[in-house]
């Protein structure tokens, strides 16, 4: 399972410190013109030692495309790329090759293949998501032809969150700070507790919100390919996510006379008053603004002394050493706005194929 997508499709490869990352996109369609400016813009968001409060590893991330483009259009054919590995530091993670980490995947991928690559977590690092990046920058690129944005900002780090709906903050000016927020003030307050963390050798989790505007109604399928669980999926694969709401979630303190979204004629189309199903009713796309929020734990790896064992059972403490994130928010945003946008394109040709 390694691919994702149904017509839209992207299959990615490589390890956090093997050669390189990189992927096949199938189902792109022909066409499109590729920026390779705004598709580079997309990964160096993404991309580590961007910021004192995000991981050292200096790594440009240039992407290399292999094919499917040809004179700055998409022809329709598979796209390839790459994205060369050039500064990993394997030794860094030489005192855990035979200890398991607490909460990472290291013993689950060893139970599951008998063998594991113990350097940066391998397959299981969230270095495999610059590939989702790349192909989220092309579906992006793809959906602007549909007026489809996707924009998503960091709207809590630990009990620091933003209490107003997103139509009331300034979405423009989430990258005017490294932790990607668009209010300044609780942006300041996020950093200080992120420097805070990591002073400490830890680390903290939060929430990023995900605003989609322009989606076409009739998106989703009533029964087993609900919209949002398209959504939910693909954002419960990216790394440390651990929940998804769409909506009101999981405000469940109302009683349906006061959240239902009344109907009305707007200048001779039908629209809501209100959107408390965030965009979505039956599993299918209604026009109206989908927003969601992803939760992400607190990174795994931290620079602290922890309990464990070792393959063979025996008691071990462990520490690890190298460069992490203490806060994988400001990095993990433009990640949940590919991931999205992946999405929307992939369903918007299915409805295309009904």
């Amino acid at each position: 399972m390694n691919t994702f997508g149904n017509i839209f499709r992207l299959t990615s490869f490589g390890e956090s410190h093997g050669a390189g990352i990189g992927g096949i996109i199938d189902g792109c369609p022909a066409g499109i013109e590729v920026d390779m400016d705004f598709i580079q813009n997309e990964l160096n968001r993404r991309r580590p030692g961007q910021s004192k409060i995000t991981t050292p590893r200096n790594e440009a991330d240039k992407v290399e495309f292999l094919s499917g483009i040809f004179e700055g259009k998409t022809t329709g054919t598979p796209i390839g790329f790459i994205i060369w590995n050039a500064n990993q530091h394997s030794s860094d993670y030489d005192n855990m090759k035979a200890l398991y980490r607490p909460s990472h995947a290291d013993y689950t991928y060893q139970q599951k293949y008998g063998i594991r690559d113990h350097r940066g977590g391998g397959r299981s690092s969230a270095r495999e998501t610059i590939a989702r990046c790349v192909a989220g920058a092309l579906a992006k690129l793809a959906l602007n032809q549909l007026n489809v944005s996707i924009t998503a900002y960091t709207s809590q780090v630990g009990g620091i969150k933003l209490e107003k709906l997103y139509s009331e903050y300034d979405l423009n000016t989430i990258e005017d700070t490294p932790v990607r927020c668009p209010d300044a003030a609780k942006a300041e307050e996020m950093i200080t507790l992120i420097n805070e963390v990591k002073s400490k050798g830890d680390t903290i989790g939060g929430v990023i919100t995900c605003v989609i505007k322009g989606t076409p109604v009739g998106l989703g399928e009533p029964v087993f390919g609900k919209l949002h669980a398209a959504l939910g999926n693909a954002m419960l694969s990216i790394n440390a996510v651990k929940g998804f709401e769409y909506g009101d979630g999981f405000d469940v303190n109302h009683r349906g006379s006061e959240v239902n979204d009344e109907f009305y004629d707007k200048d001779g189309t039908i629209d809501t008053r209100t959107n408390h199903s965030g965009g979505i009713q039956g599993g299918i796309s209604n026009g109206q603004d989908i927003y969601f929020r992803v939760a992400f734990k607190p990174v795994a790896t931290i620079l602290m002394q922890q309990h464990t064992v070792d393959q063979e059972g025996n008691e071990a403490d462990i520490k690890a050493r190298g460069r992490h994130d203490a806060c994988v928010l400001p990095r993990a945003v433009p990640i949940v706005e590919a991931m999205a946008a992946m999405t929307i394109l992939d369903y918007y040709l299915l409805n295309k194929a009904r």
